[in-house]
């Protein structure tokens, strides 16, 4: 199978959330872009949006507080 490459996004932000993002990602041992993956993941799972091609083990890391392997 074959590995897609990653995207680059950019978004403004208020310090205070940027802070709290990286607060986030500090506890949970991951980057930001990864803490915010994660998030996003979680936010659409948990209220049903489709995620085509996105494995289960992504929120499963999520729940966990662990990368995917």
């Amino acid at each position: 199978m074959a590995v897609s490459k990653s995207e680059v996004i950019s978004v403004r932000v208020e310090p205070r959330i940027k802070a709290a993002l990286q607060t986030a990602a500090e506890r949970e041992m991951r980057s930001v872009a990864n803490m915010v993956e994660v998030m996003v993941v979680a936010y659409c799972r948990s209220n049903q949006y489709p995620l085509v091609g996105v494995p289960d083990e992504t929120l499963l890391a999520a729940k966990s507080g662990h990368s995917p392997s």
